[in-house]
């Protein structure tokens, strides 16, 4: 796959940006990583499997990024003034398998937590699935026509916005049909997920676009901005946000170590008396 950051020259500001964003997105995955295993016994074992998922999720982005480092880097070749291409090609088509193999997970993990079982379990499981399948595949098949023809890679690129769109609908409507029943401020949590991916997942469709939006090496560089930023808020922070909802649920539903976790985040912290050199006690607040 010939995508169209090969058909330019770059300052060694763009290239740079490009190559550190690309590092920043590693960087955040590994993080992520260490949050979900560290963090996965506060929740209860009927949601741990969420952060199970989180951490794979984590893994896979991180090795394609590393890959796209390597391959962003290998694509050109410096002369002293410009980076320029080289013989190696740089293909954006690395992440579509990475998103081929997260976006099932991500949205399995929303199911898990939000408590959805049986027959609507497996009724959306199977949306999520083959609409996340077909959104990613018409957009990869859209990307070989962005060096030769941007009117089939928006035909393309089209289809695949209407699977996205199905996608959305789907988690909106799993999100707040749950949250009606949630406990506590857990249903506006849920709510809060939702938007956080309608945003994120909004930046994959504007970064497809540039192409055609902005055809040069500066709209190629905020194309692996876009990218790489949008892979951070819909897998890692989502992710995150997803954990603390389930941790929360656990805490409601009297599960020690949620009730540890979350307690031990709420106590004030009160300054050392002057006089007598000790701290006052701290107040726990309970749920």
């Amino acid at each position: 796959m010939e995508n169209m950051e090969n058909l330019f020259s770059y300052t060694s500001v763009q290239f740079d940006i490009v190559r550190n964003v690309l590092t920043l997105g590693v960087g955040a995955q590994l993080a992520g990583l260490v949050y979900f295993l560290t963090t996965a016994k506060e929740s209860s074992p009927r949601y741990r499997l969420s952060s199970t998922l989180s951490a794979v999720v984590m893994v896979s982005a991180a090795l394609i990024l590393t890959n796209q480092q390597f391959n962003w880097s290998e694509a050109f070749t410096w002369d002293g003034n410009r980076w320029n291409p080289s013989t190696a090609t740089f293909s954006n088509g690395y992440r579509y398998v990475n998103w081929s193999i997260d976006v099932p997970m991500l949205l399995t993990q929303l199911l898990v937590v939000l408590g959805v079982a049986g027959k609507s379990f497996r009724r959306t499981f199977i949306g999520f699935v083959v609409g996340g399948l077909l959104m990613i595949y018409t957009g990869y098949v859209g990307q070989f026509y962005e060096t030769t023809s941007i009117s089939t890679m928006h035909i393309w690129g089209a289809i695949s916005t209407v699977f996205m769109i199905y996608i959305c609908y789907l988690v909106g409507n799993t999100i707040f049909r749950a949250a009606r029943t949630m406990p506590g401020n857990t249903g506006h949590m849920a709510r809060a997920i939702f938007w956080l991916l309608i945003i994120s997942w909004t930046l994959y469709p504007i970064a497809y676009a540039m192409p055609w939006l902005s055809p040069t090496p500066n709209g190629m560089v905020a194309r692996q901005v876009l990218y790489t930023l949008a892979d951070i808020t819909s897998k890692v922070i989502y992710g995150v946000m997803l954990s603390q909802l389930a941790t929360k649920l656990s805490a409601l539903e009297g599960y020690q170590p949620a009730l540890d976790a979350t307690t031990s985040a709420a106590y004030e912290t009160i300054q050392p008396l002057r006089n007598g050199g000790t701290a006052q006690p701290t107040k726990q607040v309970g749920y």
